[in-house]
C-alpha cells in the first residue's frame, strides 16, 4: 500500500484518486482556519508559489477536530482561505485524521509516520501542555495532534517526514528543495 492507493473526496464531494498526483512532491497537510497557526497558509501558498511549476503539490484537508477550529462548510473554509491568504492549492472536503470516522489516508501516513516530538520553543511547550491534559500518554500515540501537520512526500509516493505545527512553511522550504 503507498499514497496513490488512497481516495479522498474534494471540496465539492466529488472523489479524486491520489494516483492523480503521481511523479508529483506532495505535501499532505491537515488544516483549520480559526487556530493560531491558520497564517501558516500564507507561508504554504508562498512555497507552491515557490515550486509548484517543479511538481509541488500541497493537498489541503481542513479538520474540526482539534478545539473546533475549522468551522464552517467546505466551500466557507475554501473562500476564506482564497480572500484571506490568496491560497491555489487544491482544499479538500473537511475530515477527521482521528478516532472512529478518521480518514484511511491520514491513518496510513500516521502509521507511517508517528509522532516524534513538536520540537522546542515557545509553541512547542504550549501545546505540549495543552495535549498533555487531554491525554498523559499522547506522545506514545501515533495520533494527529494538532492543525497543521504536514506529511511530505516524494515523486515515488514514500512519506518522507511528518512535521508537527510548530514545523513553520518557512522550515519546509529547504525540506522540500532538497526532493523536488
Amino acid at each position: 500500500m503507498n499514497i496513490y492507493d488512497f481516495t479522498v473526496k474534494d471540496r465539492d464531494g466529488k472523489d479524486v484518486n491520489l494516483a492523480d498526483y503521481k511523479g508529483k512532491v506532495l505535501l499532505v497537510i491537515n488544516s483549520a482556519t480559526e487556530c493560531g497557526f491558520t497564517p501558516q497558509y500564507k507561508g504554504l501558498q508562498e512555497i507552491y508559489n515557490k515550486y509548484h511549476e517543479k511538481g509541488l503539490e500541497i493537498l489541503d484537508f481542513p479538520c474540526n477536530q482539534f478545539g473546533s477550529q475549522a468551522p464552517g462548510t467546505d466551500s466557507e473554509i475554501h473562500t476564506f482561505c482564497t480572500g484571506r491568504f490568496g491560497i491555489t492549492f487544491p482544499q479538500f472536503a473537511k475530515i477527521d485524521v482521528n478516532g472512529e470516522n478518521e480518514s484511511p489516508l491520514f491513518a496510513y501516513l500516521k502509521n507511517e509516520k508517528p509522532f516524534k516530538g513538536f520540537g522546542e520553543g515557545k509553541m512547542a511547550d504550549l501545546l505540549n501542555g495543552i495535549i498533555s491534559k487531554i491525554d498523559k500518554d499522547f506522545a506514545n500515540k501515533a495520533d494527529i495532534k494538532w492543525n497543521f501537520t504536514k506529511f511530505l512526500i516524494d515523486r515515488e509516493g514514500n512519506i518522507i517526514n511528518r512535521y508537527e505545527s510548530t514545523f513553520t512553511p518557512e522550515k519546509l522550504d529547504g525540506e522540500i528543495a532538497k526532493i523536488i
